[in-house]
């Protein structure tokens, strides 16, 4: 199985470009996999970085990828938010489970100018899941540094999101690893 590993900050895109991504011809069979699915599980029950939060989250979405793996799943594609909550081992962790089954991991970053970034974040597409859609908390999180994680993955594709539509973005990807 292939994993297309998508991460960026809050209102990037990750999820619309994913989307676009998975809706491909040369990805027939790939599979999305939206980390806020996992995400908005766990906050029906723990608060947000508890210590069963980030257990769950990381055991989910690890026996995910393990399962999707050994299914026969072609391809997946996953979205994330490296934030100080989740744990440095859980990117090797992730890269480990696919390999051990066969599997290769492409880490794809998104990106976009601060000022696009924060025109976004209240947008009421974000409202569908309970994404991060306060600028204020947005600014105050900046601010105490849980974006600025150590652990992040070294991207094979960087795409700016403020430059590209979300198909555009999806059509690059998917020409740079060799998809299309």
């Amino acid at each position: 199985m292939r994993l297309i590993f998508i991460y960026g900050l809050p209102a990037t895109g990750k999820l619309t470009v994913a989307k676009e991504l998975a809706a491909l011809p040369g990805l027939a069979g790939y599979k999305l996999f939206h980390n806020h699915l996992v995400v908005d599980l766990l906050l029906s029950t723990f608060e947000f970085g508890s210590e069963p939060f980030v257990e769950l989250r990381e055991q989910i979405w690890l026996s995910f990828f393990e399962q999707a793996s050994r299914s026969g799943v072609p391809g997946l594609i996953f979205t994330f938010n490296p934030e100080t909550s989740v744990r440095p081992t859980f990117v090797p962790k992730t890269v480990d489970t696919i390999t051990a089954n066969g599997g290769t991991v492409d880490f794809v970053e998104l990106a976009c100018p601060i000022e696009e970034l924060k025109r976004r974040i209240d947008s009421p597409s974000r409202l569908e899941y309970r994404k991060l859609s306060s600028l204020a908390l947005f600014e105050e999180l900046e601010a105490r540094g849980e974006f600025d994680t150590s652990h992040r993955p070294k991207a094979r594709v960087t795409i700016d999101t403020g430059q590209l539509s979300p198909a555009k973005a999806a059509s690059r990807i998917a020409a740079e690893l060799g998809l299309v």
